[in-house]
């Protein structure tokens, strides 16, 4: 019985090459990428080295005529060929998979204490979007604005000042939402308390309770006109009478900014069909409880502020779960297939995005 079992797990723990030619994402890309490359050739449009490396490099990752080293088994001396990864960060799922996991179990095993953790996650209006795709420098400053005033909250909830008290985050960036559309948000990891020290000199936790409704759209309207204010002292907002609006008048000619655009709006951004929105289909589907604590979100003017997500401090599993989300790839292989008509579908929790008409068959992206 043992030997049958040493067998099972030999058998299960048998390496198996990575043949990312025979996946559906690689076929389309491989097909179509040369053709999108000379579409914006047409255009007079060049694409920048990074985005041209980030296709180039991953229809090379994983196939054996591109590199590969040459491994052998200690144990049973067998041999096998591993082919070289291109370690790229766009949309790569064997990459984007393994990045994940080593992130997740990095975040788990050695920074996050074992505290309450709650997941913080912060989306901005469109033209932020744009704003922050086009100038990332501006993005992390705003970032330190939107840290400082949740820190500030969570030390005031607890009952203490900056000086008396201490709490921390990570935080991740997202620039794509379900549906592949560009969409800048923060997912910030923080303590659910803080740090005090005590008259005997030790470090004790404090943990607070869950926000309210009423506390999110207090900080939701905070972070906005806080970041309002900032942008108008960098010349980026003006303000009249009337309304508010973002000058860009500065950004210099880039290929990206047109199809940032266009991704932000769910719109096709080159092609026959330019500038139509993406067509959808939507399926009824029954809610999936996640978890989430109803009335942990908050919407003030396009900046959407979401806290229903905690993990205790002993369940490590459930923080486990929550980092790999935030740190997933953006393109998952499992939702895409090829519809009767030659389009390609893409499934979003529940909803069916028929982007056929943004990824055609007969025509170029």
């Amino acid at each position: 019985m043992s030997l049958a079992k040493d067998v099972r797990k030999e058998e299960t723990l048998r390496y198996e090459r990575h043949q990312p030619e025979q996946t559906l994402l690689y076929q389309i890309i491989e097909k179509y990428y040369p053709q999108f490359l000379a579409h914006m050739t047409q255009q007079d449009t060049d694409l920048p080295m990074y985005v041209r490396s980030e296709f180039e490099e991953y229809l090379k990752c994983g196939r054996l005529e591109h590199g590969f080293l040459r491994v052998r088994c200690e144990d049973c001396h067998n041999e096998f060929l591993v082919a070289f990864s291109c370690k790229r960060r766009g949309f790569c799922p064997s990459c984007g998979a393994r990045r994940m996991a080593e992130s997740a179990a990095l975040l788990v095993d050695d920074i996050l204490p074992y505290e309450p953790i709650r997941q913080w996650v912060l989306s901005f209006p469109f033209q932020l979007r744009f704003l922050f795709a086009s100038y990332p420098q501006i993005m992390g400053k705003v970032l330190g604005i939107v840290y400082r005033t949740l820190a500030t909250h969570i030390t005031k909830k607890a009952g203490y000042n900056k000086q008396t008290a201490k709490t921390g985050a990570v935080t991740l960036i997202q620039r794509f939402g379900s549906a592949l559309n560009l969409n800048i948000h923060f997912h910030m990891l923080f303590l659910d308390g803080v740090y005090v020290e005590d008259n005997y000199g030790k470090t004790r936790f404090h943990q607070i309770k869950a926000p309210k409704k009423s506390e999110l759209n207090v900080l939701a309207h905070r972070i906005s006109q806080r970041v309002a204010g900032f942008l108008e002292r960098e010349g980026l907002l003006v303000r009249d009478i009337e309304n508010d609006y973002l000058s860009l008048d500065g950004l210099e000619e880039d290929p990206m900014l047109q199809i940032y655009g266009y991704s932000i709006t769910y719109r096709i951004a080159t092609g026959s069909q330019q500038g139509r929105k993406v067509f959808t289909l939507q399926t009824i589907a029954p809610k999936i409880d996640q978890g989430v604590e109803s009335g942990c979100a908050s919407n003030v003017a396009g900046f959407n502020l979401h806290a229903g997500v905690m993990s205790d401090a002993q369940d490590r599993n459930k923080l486990e779960r929550v980092c790999r989300y935030i740190t997933r790839s953006a393109v998952s292989e499992k939702r895409l297939a090829i519809t009767t008509y030659g389009k390609i579908r893409y499934d979003v929790q529940g909803v069916t995005n028929a982007v056929g008409a943004w990824m055609r068959m007969n025509g170029p992206a």
